[in-house]
């Protein structure tokens, strides 16, 4: 079947192919707000982080922490899923970390405009996210409050 191509179509196809592969290798694998927790261990592999799970009662904590010092926790229900998230260093990549709601996030931020220099705090009635800091450490926290577990509050997530 290759022989039928030229080898230009060739060198084409497989640039493509090799491109698509490693676009597809590189995304990171967030356990994003609302979703399964199941993705922790791909987070971990991505980025090259140390993981340890601390488990109680009304939820368990996914924390991570990658080589430049970044803190990601990740809070799971007792169902697996991902009600809550922290951040702590290096800005993370918000669009995984919030998944689905991330266009929520960025509507209601553009709706902010003109708060410089101030942390964000936006409150959509479900989606909570509160960040601040500077360039280099950054802090934050997302939770959705239709997922928080039974008997479990906003001031959890930490």
């Amino acid at each position: 079947m290759w022989k039928c191509l030229s080898p230009a179509v060739f060198c084409t196809l497989r640039l493509t192919v090799s491109v698509v592969i490693f676009a597809v290798s590189s995304l990171p694998a967030f356990g994003a707000l609302g979703g399964d927790v199941s993705s922790v261990s791909s987070d971990q592999a991505h980025l090259k982080a140390s993981v340890r799970v601390l488990a109680g009662t009304s939820y368990s904590v996914h924390e991570m922490l990658t080589p430049s010092g970044t803190r990601v926790r990740q809070f799971a229900s007792p169902a697996g899923i991902v009600f809550g998230i922290s951040w702590q260093g290096f800005a993370p990549d918000l669009q995984q970390l919030l998944g689905e709601h991330f266009e929520e996030y960025v509507a209601a931020v553009s709706s902010q405009r003109g708060r410089r220099g101030r942390g964000v705090h936006i409150d959509t009635g479900d989606l909570v996210v509160e960040t601040g800091g500077h360039m280099r450490f950054v802090v934050g926290r997302a939770w959705l409050r239709s997922k928080l577990p039974q008997g479990v509050g906003a001031d959890a997530v930490q």
